[in-house]
């Protein structure tokens, strides 16, 4: 009988590029429009970066003050985006803004000459998606979306991993998140029905997509339910099944789970296996297993704040390596695309062909 692989260190591992990057000469001036609760984290993470932000801009002039005088009290404020966008220092817009309202700043945003982060999930129309990734074209700047979960270090690690070879062809990746959502009580997240597999998920969905860069999936087929404890609107059990040419993805999310907590993460490949798991999806614990042996890398960082200061400092890598940014919009439409099939899957309870749903499915 053979004898399981050894356990080893991380030093015999090949040293894997997880971490957020910055640029090495330029710092650019950044603006940010939309300053609500998210964006604390986003500013957590540029301003330790040493990051610029010289203007803010919100319809709530409270809410854009708060913002400067939290992280740069020096910086402008305005009620207008199209006021700070006469800046001409300003080189880079943060757009955070709700989806709704979000694609005619990010068009002035371009059409102003400006490079663009726009917060996830990126767009409700996936033709507006498209108009707007061709007008970033057209002025020769770049639009990325906010995809922060790829810096998260587990899922930065296990891409990275893929990407180098370490598992070879990927047979399947399978995810599990279980937690307590019940958080967004009395917010606006508590009115988005397709909250788990439209706002949360979208994370998940990128990230498959960054595991399978080449392929196209077939089909989804994805439910979601009311829990029977749980007392929010929007179901907080979900599940969706991606079917590959020769390979499948599976996510699982049960976010009415008030007591403890559980996240997982599973890619099962040609060369061999590698998984992450936590109790939360900050705690994480690695393991690389292969013919070579069994590897147990300790990861840095954390998804709150460093999966800002990835998406940020990748956008800012780009603009100075002058060429096109992992997280550009046109990518990142492929995640809308399962991201939309999915929910238009657990509204027919049939299985959906990703690309054919071209806006977020509604009841």
């Amino acid at each position: 009988m053979s004898q399981p692989p050894a356990s080893q260190s991380s030093a015999s591992l090949p040293q894997l590029p997880y971490l957020p990057r910055d640029p090495k000469d330029i710092c650019l001036k950044i603006g940010m429009v939309g300053c609500g609760g998210i964006t604390s984290y986003h500013l957590q993470a540029y301003k330790a970066a040493g990051y610029e932000v010289v203007a803010f801009s919100d319809i709530n002039l409270q809410a854009a003050t708060n913002r400067r005088d939290e992280f740069y009290p020096l910086a402008q404020v305005y009620t207008d985006h199209r006021d700070l966008l006469k800046i001409e220092d300003i080189q880079v817009v943060d757009v955070t803004t709700h989806p709704d309202v979000r694609p005619p700043i990010i068009e002035d945003c371009l059409r102003a000459g400006k490079h663009v982060l726009s917060q996830k999930p990126f767009v409700l129309d996936l033709d507006v998606g498209q108009r707007l990734a061709d007008l970033a074209d057209e002025h020769g700047v770049l639009l990325a979306v906010n995809q922060n979960g790829r810096w998260a270090p587990h899922f930065s690690y296990v891409r990275e991993a893929f990407l180098a070879g370490l598992v070879g062809d990927i047979v399947g990746v399978h995810c599990g998140v279980h937690w307590d959502h019940s958080w967004v009580r009395g917010t606006a997240f508590e009115k988005i029905y397709h909250l788990i597999l439209y706002d949360f998920a979208i994370h998940w969905f990128d990230f498959v997509v960054t595991l399978f860069p080449n392929i196209s999936p077939e089909r989804v087929y994805a439910s979601a339910t009311r829990s029977v404890s749980q007392d929010i609107m929007p179901p907080l059990v979900a599940q969706a099944v991606i079917e590959y040419p020769h390979a499948q993805a599976s996510l699982v999310f049960d976010a009415n789970v008030p007591e403890g907590g559980w996240d997982r993460v599973l890619v099962s490949g040609s060369r061999g296996i590698i998984r992450s798991a936590g109790v939360n999806l900050h705690t994480q614990q690695i393991e690389l297993m292969t013919n070579e042996g069994t590897f147990s890398p300790k990861l840095e960082g954390t998804w709150f704040p460093d999966g800002f200061h990835g998406t940020m400092g990748e956008l800012l890598c780009a603009i100075e390596e002058r060429r096109q940014t992992t997280l550009n919009a046109r990518d990142n439409l492929k995640s809308l695309e399962l991201c939309f099939a999915a929910i238009a899957s657990s509204l027919s309870h049939q299985p959906v062909k990703p690309g054919t749903i071209r806006t977020l499915p509604v009841l």
